[in-house]
């Protein structure tokens, strides 16, 4: 199954195929013709796919060389970031050759960031490898990486040139990780989808996980193609995002995983605006529901107003004086509700 994507300045493809990774040597190999690959991964990654990949490049005759770094979301760093300048430098990149990511979320955002700034921007290959990353951050070109003051505040637009997802990968995924892409799944269908969330609920996802990633980049396809940079539409998919991110850096990106924490975040808004009579009645004990399903419901999450605020307030998606909230009318319906920072929603319940 095959999927475009137009950005402004540059339209690419997305391959979704069960076995894409042995053959991506090549596709790859039609992209890159004779020039180099620099594939980054992460040591877990690599421990399980990495030879996979390597067979099917050398087989492709592709020129190219792997860059391990440690798995984690601590590895999205300008620390690991100038580590990758350093070393493509050193190992004389120049601007016609192409950088590939091969990992999940975290090693895409962080190589997409690299690739955008290195030579004033390199062309780069998304192969995700988590389903966080395949159904979301591998597509619409947001790359970044984090500061010591919170998730994404440094980063670019910056399409990839090519996306190829495999499915078969995520069978060697540890089944916390397949609950937090699971959390990213559910939201498509929350906002924008009632057939999917209603699919998801009434049977198992990993049944028929090769159509439900499709459906799921075809969402954000249609999204991203309309506002590229975030400025309308887009905004939509940051559905649980607002408190889910304070919940990672209230908790130092340790206790909850990113899928975790948007669920709790999406739980949140959704349990508030039910009270205020903004969203249909019901909606919040399905969310519930299907949370407990897939294992992403938690009771244990604690978080002062004081000092959830302090994090809220510092959040990339507060402007000056207001905050926009996304939130759900009705499964599969959702809309921006733009609030003054004193009319926070969030502890209002």
């Amino acid at each position: 199954m095959k999927l475009n994507v137009d950005a402004k300045n540059l339209t690419y493809e997305i391959l979704i195929e069960k076995g894409a990774l042995k053959t991506a040597g090549e596709r790859i190999k039609k992209i890159v013709s004779d020039h180099k690959l620099f594939v980054i991964t992460d040591d877990n990654v690599n421990k399980y796919h990495g030879e996979t990949l390597e067979k099917s490049l050398k087989e492709a005759k592709v020129d190219f060389e792997i860059i391990v770094l440690n798995h984690g979301e601590k590895t999205k760093s300008l620390d690991s970031a100038k580590y990758l300048y350093d070393y493509l430098i050193q190992n004389n990149i120049s601007r016609k050759d192409y950088i590939a990511a091969f990992g999940g979320g975290v090693i895409g955002d962080l190589t997409g960031f690299v690739a955008s700034t290195i030579l004033r921007g390199v062309k780069f290959i998304q192969i995700p490898t988590t389903l966080l990353s395949q159904v979301d951050s591998s597509v619409g070109g947001k790359v970044a990486i984090n500061l010591d003051g919170g998730k994404n505040l440094v980063g670019s637009f910056y399409p990839p040139c090519d996306v190829i997802i495999d499915p078969l990968i995520l069978e060697t995924l540890p089944k916390e990780e397949f609950a937090c892409g699971m959390a990213e799944v559910i939201k498509y269908g929350a906002i924008y989808d009632e057939s999917l969330f209603n699919k998801l609920l009434e049977s198992d996802a990993k049944e028929n996980i090769e159509e439900i990633i499709y459906r799921c980049v075809d969402i954000k396809r249609e999204v991203v193609s309309e506002d590229e940079f975030d400025l309308g539409v887009r905004m939509i998919l940051n559905f649980g995002h607002t408190f889910g991110h304070v919940v990672e850096s209230y908790y130092n990106l340790e206790k909850y995983n990113h899928g975790q924490a948007i669920a709790v975040g999406m739980e949140r808004i959704t349990y508030a605006t039910e009270k205020m009579g903004l969203t249909e009645e019901g909606t919040y004990n399905k969310l519930v529901e299907i949370f407990k399903k897939y294992d992403l419901h938690f009771e244990d999450v604690s978080i002062s107003k004081e000092d959830g605020e302090k994090i809220l307030f510092h959040d990339k998606k507060s402007e000056t004086s207001s905050i926009n909230y996304v939130i759900i009318s009705k499964i599969g319906k959702c809309e921006i509700l733009k609030l003054k920072k004193e009319e926070n929603l969030l502890w209002k319940y």
